[in-house]
């Protein structure tokens, strides 16, 4: 876990240079960066870690997933600074060695070893706590503000660009993402929806039906956005019946209604588990059920199983969808109620992330659930990133799972798992 903090810190720290009004970039901070100098004079390397030895004027920093634990030798002249939480460099306060702790972390320039494994210190900049919990905040309101996210439809490398669908009541609307040089892409772990854990990765390795979070400027119409970083993955969608639940080894099986098989999948306390309301799950099989031609299986169910009917003309799609009131920041903006974004747009995603919490222990066999997991490992399996259970009226007005929800294909949301706070 030390490790992917670190990892986490690192990013976020580069967001602090970028503020402070340093320009390197998250890459050189990741790993030690050595620059050519004159000929005959060592490389200039540049490090951001957390403190993991104090010996005499030799410090350790801990290893994390870009590179190994670094030595780093404090010379007598070199400047020492503590960066506060404003994150201005003119207002750094100057310390002495004898005030590191282990555990701080530390930005270190200085001269490079050829192997990359230490430095001999010119500078270090202590980072409070205080200043990266600022950057944090600062970073996860961005990605709300400027984020969006959803399911890949087409990628043209050549073009460099990104197709999303995103699913509303209205039907689907397309984003279209730009990438540059400059556009950082990262793709998430098999095992993992956090941010933390994702690696850095390139255009070609994104494919159609992954989930993409993108952060940018979108256009007037909300059609484009360029993005500056892009985080996708794969995650499979599961429909269907609850086989089986073992609280005490947090797993669940289900038999997935779309490939017939049974599914293993583990809960973990980063797994998101909601029930929808019977009320919302009614109405949104009525909207399903008014979306089907005739003669499509599970349209013609009686009003028993779905006693609503889609929404009047005029009906907002809050109201259709059960009426959830306290809303928050949508995919990529915020604030408004319902599910609502700006403009009157509407996000689907933020409703259902409004329903109930529930416990593994409030599943049982027989349920009916609709998941989002991992792609998971051979060794590994899935893990639940959501879950969602109450969808009985939605699987019976979909019994294929082609339609189920309007959730599949659901968005992971705006901003990357870790950084968004959900």
């Amino acid at each position: 876990m030390k490790n992917k903090k670190n990892t986490t810190i690192v990013a976020l720290l580069s967001c602090v240079m970028g503020v402070a009004g340093w320009s390197f970039s998250a890459a050189s901070f990741a790993s030690v960066a050595r620059q050519p100098q004159n000929s005959g004079q060592p490389a200039i390397a540049k490090r951001i870690g957390a403190i993991k030895t104090i010996n005499g004027n030799v410090l350790t920093l801990a290893a994390d997933s870009s590179g190994p634990e670094i030595t780093v030798t404090v010379q007598s002249t070199a400047r020492l600074v503590r960066l506060g939480a404003d994150k201005d460099l003119k207002n750094a306060t100057p310390i002495q060695l004898q005030d590191l702790q282990v555990g701080d972390t530390i930005r270190v320039r200085g001269q490079g070893s050829d192997d990359g494994k230490s430095i001999t210190a010119l500078e270090i900049l202590v980072i409070t706590r205080s200043a990266v919990q600022a950057v944090s905040d600062q970073m996860r309101q961005d990605w709300q503000k400027r984020g969006i996210g959803g399911p890949v439809s087409a990628v043209d490398p050549a073009a460099g660009t990104v197709t999303l669908s995103i699913s509303s009541f209205g039907g689907k609307k397309t984003v279209v993402v730009h990438t540059s040089k400059s556009t950082i892409i990262h793709r998430y772990a098999p095992d993992s929806a956090k941010s933390e854990d994702a690696k850095p990765s390139t255009l070609p390795d994104i494919h159609a039906g992954d989930q993409l979070r993108a952060r940018g400027d979108r256009s007037a119409d909300g059609g484009e956005l360029t993005a500056e970083e892009i985080y996708s993955g794969s995650f499979p969608t599961v429909s269907g019946l609850i086989k089986s639940v073992d609280a005490s080894a947090g797993t669940i099986s289900v038999q997935d209604v779309v490939s017939k098989k049974t599914v293993q999948l583990k809960i973990t306390a980063d797994s998101q588990l909601h029930k929808i309301p019977a009320e919302m799950a009614q109405r949104f099989a009525a909207r399903l059920k008014g979306a089907m031609p005739p003669g499509t299986p599970g349209a013609s169910l009686n009003s028993s199983s779905s006693p609503t009917q889609p929404a009047a003309a005029g009906e907002t799609p809050a109201a259709a969808s059960g009426g959830m009131a306290q809303g928050s920041a949508g995919t990529g903006g915020g604030g408004n109620p319902g599910g609502a974004r700006p403009g009157g747009a509407f996000d689907l995603q933020r409703l259902l992330d409004q329903t109930p919490t529930v416990a593994l222990a409030d599943l049982h066999k027989g349920d009916a659930i609709a998941v989002l997991s991992t792609e998971g490992t051979p060794s590994g399996g899935s893990t639940v990133i959501k879950l969602f259970s109450g969808v009985e009226p939605i699987l019976q007005a979909a019994p294929n799972g082609s339609q189920a929800m309007m959730l599949a294909p659901w968005s992971l949301g705006g901003a990357p798992g870790g950084d968004s706070g959900q």
